[in-house]
């Protein structure tokens, strides 16, 4: 595999292409840094690019492509080395970023001393001086930790990082930029996972080499299994690249009349062509690896069995055997090709990102919303905007078309397999994920950034409507019927949430007592501190916020209407309790807000400067009146449910005693007749 290291001298090469073409090394027209700051910046920023995403690729094989074993600790391993890189390149990055921005030299005599104000007061700084201590602490607990759930949890400090890298550059100063900020974050990530995985594999397979026998091949279970994430990747690069390429373009005449926009078009020929060698990929290698994989187990497992290719329990055909070796040698040669294309791709990136786009960084609108929110300050709110009104996020919808897609591809699954699945429970899937689109995308998410009361609609929705669609939906149990398990030891989706579920913390975050009070008292904490003030100027707030309230709504409403596995639910009674304690809760809430005179995230809402509506004391009393009425309405459906499931209940215990009646001559009925004939014979006696 000495495409690998190929790849790195590719993508250094394609970055200091695509900036001379630009011109963005070229002198400044005030100060020039020095050659040394102009070309080896895009460098040290394209080796930090490739080694974090081999940082994040490496993790995420350790956590859910390879079992326990050799093949785990040497992906963690290669983790840990290549968070060390990435933190080594950063550090040299921060330097040579400071000496650009400035303008200045690195041997001039004041560099130190500007440096270290520029890493604690500059934003910029501060930004990138977090990315490098995420990413060295990264590679020790890389090193340190063993195991899949290890992995996992170190996953979140390269996400983390990955995150605050998506909130610098172009796009974060434009105008959109919480649009344009969603974006490079899921085109990172899709990035990142894309050819970090690829890059651990081929460390795998150069670490076969040295293997004993018996452990040379394990690197091929990983590659069917990274090429499922592999087509995920391509779809969410594609996408943010597009809503990217839509910020940064003044009019899709600069896409073909700019050096930017031809760039632009390199890149996505490169994306089109790794496409390409990714679709050969799956058709002439995995399929290969995957019966080998299956051979060497000497079985075949139930997604081949419920394909209709092999029958369920018998060993695989001999010549599949014969095919394997060639599916190895395949697999080595289309990998090489796409780490070069890859490395192609990360180079005309990072010299993307030192180009200025057609679009002005300075955003012409200073009205008051626009500087808070980013975005122009939308028309008046009348009942038909809450549909015509759109603002897209692109995080939340693709996060959302693919919720809907994976759970339509699990109930086809189930039906060519002769399972049904009941359409009740899709539809309510599908409504469920519909409506998180809508208020992350639509009218709630348009006007809830300039009025509370919009704000108090979308939380509503989220923490009470979306939840109980969702749990009716009964996720968790189509995943557990559809997704094959494993025999390997590794974690895929079936054995990683089945570990959340009987895990302790999952016992406790599901029991329904828990669940109320997560529910209860996270609004009250989010409302008055300051969480609510973080969700409204942060973008990684505002996705905080959504993902808590639906998880602890749905984490309520499964406890009391769902079906999915997890808690030990209580008697409808106690259900019952539980939901008119909140009702309560929610009444007493929305009559403090309708009461309140002082103004929440005042200096947001109330300096939105909107010349249309009620003030911003009177919209956030609205919003009082929306969380004591609307919120009530999903409360009430919740209590009709519970009341239904308790009398479906009552009649299938009374059909189960009839059934057992029939059976038995109805014994119970008798001996209790009996118990009362000795008890009237006792009592004669007694007289």
């Amino acid at each position: 595999m000495a495409a690998a290291p190929a790849a790195v001298v590719v993508a250094l090469a394609a970055a200091l292409a695509a900036g001379t073409y630009t011109r963005a090394f070229a002198p400044g027209a005030f100060a020039d840094p020095g050659v040394l700051v102009r070309w080896g910046l895009p460098l040290a920023q394209t080796l930090g690019n490739l080694a974090a995403a081999l940082t994040l690729g490496a993790l995420v094989t350790a956590a859910a492509f390879v079992g326990p074993g050799r093949a785990q600790r040497t992906a963690l391993t290669t983790a840990g080395a290549a968070a060390g890189a990435w933190a080594l390149a950063g550090v040299l990055g921060l330097v040579l970023q400071y000496a650009d921005v400035v303008g200045t030299r690195i041997d001039d005599p004041g560099f130190g001393a500007g440096l270290g104000q520029y890493l604690t007061e500059i934003e910029l700084g501060r930004t990138s001086l977090v990315i490098v201590g995420l990413a060295a602490v990264t590679s020790v607990v890389a090193l340190v930790v063993r195991g899949a759930v290890g992995a996992i949890w170190a996953c979140v400090l390269p996400l983390a990082a990955l995150a605050y890298q998506s909130s610098t550059g172009h796009a974060a100063s434009a105008g959109g930029h919480a649009l344009a900020i969603g974006a490079m974050y899921l085109h990172l990530v899709g990035a990142a996972l894309w050819v970090g995985g690829l890059g651990a594999i081929a460390v795998l397979v150069l670490a076969a080499r040295r293997a004993p026998t018996a452990e040379r091949d394990l690197w091929t279970v990983a590659v069917p299994r990274f090429s499922v994430v592999a087509s995920w990747c391509l779809v969410a690069v594609g996408f943010s690249g597009v809503v990217s390429a839509w910020v940064r373009l003044g009019s899709p005449s600069d896409l073909v009349g700019t050096r930017y926009g031809w760039l632009l078009v390199v890149k996505a020929v490169l994306l089109a062509g790794l496409g390409a060698l990714g679709l050969a990929h799956r058709r002439r290698v995995v399929r290969g690896l995957v019966d080998r994989a299956h051979a060497r187990a000497g079985l075949v497992d139930g997604a081949r069995t419920r394909a209709g290719r092999v029958p369920a329990g018998e060993p695989a055909p001999a010549g599949r055997l014969a095919t394997s070796s060639s599916a190895v040698r395949a697999f080595v040669r289309l990998a090489a090709g796409e780490l070069l294309v890859m490395g192609a791709v990360m180079g005309v990136a990072v010299g993307l990102a030192a180009s200025a786009p057609p679009t002005p960084d300075t955003p012409l609108d200073t009205s008051p919303a626009f500087q808070l929110t980013g975005s122009p300050l939308p028309p008046e709110l009348a009942g038909a905007r809450w549909i015509t009104e759109w603002r897209l996020d692109p995080l939340f919808a693709f996060a959302c078309a693919a919720g809907v897609v994976v759970y339509l591809m699990w109930v086809r699954r189930l039906a060519r397999r002769g399972d049904r699945w009941p359409v009740g429970r899709t539809v309510s899937w599908c409504l469920g994920v519909g409506v998180v689109g809508w208020v992350t995308n639509g009218g709630p998410a348009v006007y809830g950034e300039v009025l509370f009361s919009a704000h108090m609609v979308a939380h509503m929705v989220l923490a009470l409507l979306v939840p109980m669609l969702l749990a009716l939906g009964a996720p968790v149990t189509l995943l557990l019927r559809a997704v094959p398990g494993r025999r390997d030891g590794s974690r895929g989706p079936r054995e990683w949430v089945l570990g959340f579920v009987h895990s302790r913390w999952g016992r406790v975050v599901a029991n329904p007592v828990v669940a109320a009070v997560v529910f209860v008292a996270g609004m009250l904490i989010f409302y008055y501190t300051p969480l609510f003030d973080w969700s409204l100027r942060s973008h990684v707030g505002h996705v905080w916020m959504v993902v808590h309230f639906t998880l602890a709504g749905y984490l309520f409403a499964n406890a009391l209407v769902g079906v999915d596995p997890g808690p030990s639910r209580p008697s409808y009674p106690m259900r019952l309790v539980l939901l008119f304690a909140t009702m309560a809760f929610h009444a007493f809430f929305g009559v403090a807000l309708m009461s309140q005179t002082t103004l929440l995230a005042a200096d947001w809402f109330g300096n939105m400067g909107r010349p249309w509506g009620f003030t911003a004391i009177q919209d956030q009393q609205r919003g009082g009146d929306i969380a004591w009425g609307i919120g009530e309405l999903p409360t009430l459906v919740l209590a009709i449910a519970v009341a239904v499931m308790w009398t479906r209940s009552d009649e299938r215990e009374a059909r189960r005693r009839d059934r057992k009646a029939e059976r038995d001559g109805d014994v119970e009925l008798q001996e209790y007749n009996a118990m009362l004939a000795a008890m009237a014979h006792r009592d004669e006696a007694d007289r």
